[in-house]
């Protein structure tokens, strides 16, 4: 075996940590003005039950106005209970997306980050799942930020990714009367609940050789909304996979088409 001495080896890597330096730095950067944006809090509920979540407020928050409030359900890289890793890594895009400076100064909005723990946003397989007591509590929690912030109740809306996606469609089919509008990314749903889904309209996202949740997921709720009468439009990426994020945060016409949406 060729051994390479530690010498060289040392060499390259002191070499190459200004160029790693320089492509990780903006991330760090953009990944703790995030965690100052997003300030950190826990729900409790009448029964005791608790939720972390983040929670973004608006610049110059005003409350003799009415805002809308985004709903963001992480992926299966945010499960837990630090009340941190639903806003790291890959589901730190949606959220960047509806935070940044540019998206607020044309829709001025709360972004609400709850995160779950265990089995996360939904049980029972990925082609019937059903919503956890954690995803049932997202609504209790929106109910509470309600009463505490001036928040348009006819402008509630949800997105997430992966796990999230499936917890997207599975709170719209529980609550149908909550949400004006819904985003869920390479995501599922349960097509015996499309009765409940087709009344809110809904921006479906997938990648065409998504290798974890195969794209027929959302082919199949997509076809069912459409056969339903339902207001669903679909991207479908071809040849992407799996992590879709930065093609979906990119889309020009994604923050016009939510928050034009009202109950």
């Amino acid at each position: 075996m060729l051994k390479i001495p530690v010498e060289l080896t040392m060499r390259k890597t002191l070499l190459c940590l200004p160029l790693l330096l320089v492509l990780i730095g903006p991330i760090i950067s953009f990944a703790q003005e995030r965690q100052k944006s997003l300030s950190p809090h826990v729900f409790k509920s009448a029964k005791g039950e608790t939720l972390p979540y983040r929670l973004f407020v608006p610049q110059n928050y005003d409350r003799k106005k009415k805002y809308p409030l985004v709903v963001y359900l992480h992926g299966g890289g945010g499960v837990g209970d630090d009340n941190l890793k639903q806003i790291q890594g890959g589901n730190g895009y949606l959220i960047d997306f509806f935070t940044q400076a540019e998206s607020q100064t044309h829709d001025p909005a709360f972004v609400v980050a709850p995160q779950s723990a265990g089995d996360g946003w939904i049980e029972r397989a990925l082609s019937r799942p059903a919503p956890t007591r954690q995803l049932r509590l997202v609504v209790d929690l929106i109910g509470d930020l309600q009463r505490s912030y001036s928040i348009d109740g006819s402008r509630l809306y949800v997105a997430g990714q992966s796990l999230g996606g499936f917890g997207t469609f599975a709170i719209v089919a529980e609550f149908p009367k909550v949400f004006a509008a819904g985003v869920p990314l390479c995501g599922g749903a349960d097509e015996s609940k499309v009765s409940s889904i087709v009344k809110t309209p809904l921006w479906v996202f997938h990648g065409e050789k998504d290798e974890a949740v195969p794209v027929d997921f959302s082919r199949r709720i997509v076809a069912a909304i459409r056969k339903a009468g339902g207001n669903v439009k679909y991207t479908e990426y071809p040849g992407e996979g799996h992590n879709i994020w930065l093609k979906v945060v990119n889309e020009p016409e994604l923050l016009s088409w939510l928050f034009g949406q009202h109950r």
